[in-house]
């Protein structure tokens, strides 16, 4: 039993309010163990406190290493403003076409984030940007055209995880030609599988042969895949496609939980337990409020006692966390960096020229 606990604790990454570690997330680790923690602009005030945020969140962990994780794409979607690096959206590189300046970006980003000790970066996007009325994705699309989205995704993964920072494609099977923010309302994706094998799946493609660390679902229906369950929660889209025909090893990942596309639907303790049948290996659930996040994991661990979600399910979850953490997770964690040290690192010329560069795209 403890150990059916633990399991279904580290499979949360959760959100949390405020600019230290609240008690109540103490208490999860505590007594569930916890998987990691999301960074928003709420937890964020300097480098510095940032950088000691996340030496107490790491002091956090019982038998395992925590993730601690942002979203820091460029453009419109970037945690950390100044003085980190203010990156560009995405299409800039898209524009540029270069590799070797993709390059440059994102051992810049990964050198700044792991300052800070930021480990996972729910970067690169992979959609393909086919619909320019998307009010989601956008500028944060590398291009619209999918072998141009593989080949510059593929070269970003490598580059941020040599620099020991786990990239996360998203978002899966792909939320590049929808209409409705998926953060609102279920976007619906009326794609037959052949079209989206030839343009969605195609940069998921690389991605996996260039070893991401992990793959985040999207909150999508769509039905020539899946008439009932949105993509998250149909095992036909992670099992069964992306784990079974793509051959993906590494982590995949819920995109937040508490989206209206899933949450104006069901309870997001019931979406918890139906994302881990699907094939989900982690889950985020990105609010404040910890009473529901402790609501999922309990959630997970009822379904395995009464015997609706296979244990060896839950087990197949850990291991391949286990196996993403011991690539990228420091044990046991190093002290914070000065402010003098972080200065160094951070916002330095050479990333501003990075910046600089990119921005000509526009």
């Amino acid at each position: 039993m403890r150990e059916l606990r633990r399991h279904a604790g580290r499979l949360l990454i959760a959100g949390f309010d405020g600019r230290t570690v609240p008690a109540d997330l103490r208490a999860i680790a505590r007594d569930l163990d916890l998987g990691g923690v999301i960074l928003f602009a709420r937890n964020v005030e300097a480098p510095e406190q940032v950088a000691e945020l996340t030496f107490d969140l790491r002091q956090l962990a019982r038998e395992a290493p925590l993730w601690i994780s942002v979203d820091q794409e460029g453009g419109r979607v970037a945690r950390l403003k100044k003085p980190f690096t203010e990156w560009p959206p995405m299409a800039s590189l898209g524009r540029g076409g270069a590799v070797e300046l993709v390059e440059r970006f994102a051992h810049a980003l990964g050198r700044e984030l792991r300052a800070v000790g930021i480990d996972l970066d729910y970067a690169p996007v992979l959609d393909v940007h086919t619909n320019p009325k998307n009010p989601v994705i956008g500028d944060r699309a590398l291009s619209e055209k999918p072998e141009e989205v593989a080949r510059l995704g593929a070269a970003l993964i490598t580059a941020l995880q040599q620099e020991g920072v786990a990239a996360c494609g998203k978002h899966f099977p792909g939320h590049g030609d929808t209409s409705v923010d998926s953060h609102k309302e279920l976007p619906l994706i009326e794609h037959p599988p052949d079209r989206l094998r030839a343009v969605e799946l195609v940069p998921f493609r690389a991605a996996i042969a260039a070893g991401v660390a992990s793959i985040m679902t999207a909150h999508v229906l769509v039905p020539s895949l899946d008439e009932q369950h949105p993509a998250t929660l149909s095992r036909t889209v992670v099992h069964d496609i992306l784990k079974t025909e793509l051959g993906y090893g590494g982590v995949v990942l819920s995109d937040d939980l508490e989206m209206r596309a899933i949450a104006a639907n069901m309870p997001v303790a019931d979406a918890a337990v139906e994302a881990i049948a699907a094939g989900c290996d982690g889950l985020l659930i990105c609010g404040t409020d910890h009473d529901l996040q402790v609501s999922a994991i309990e959630a997970i661990i009822r379904a395995v006692e009464n015997g609706t979600l296979p244990r060896a399910r839950v087990e197949d979850a850990w291991a391949r966390q286990r196996r993403a953490r011991e690539r990228f997770l420091p044990q046991p964690a190093s002290r914070p960096l000065s402010a003098r040290d972080l200065r160094l690192v951070l916002g330095t010329d050479e990333h501003q020229a990075i910046a600089a560069e990119m921005a000509r795209f526009l």
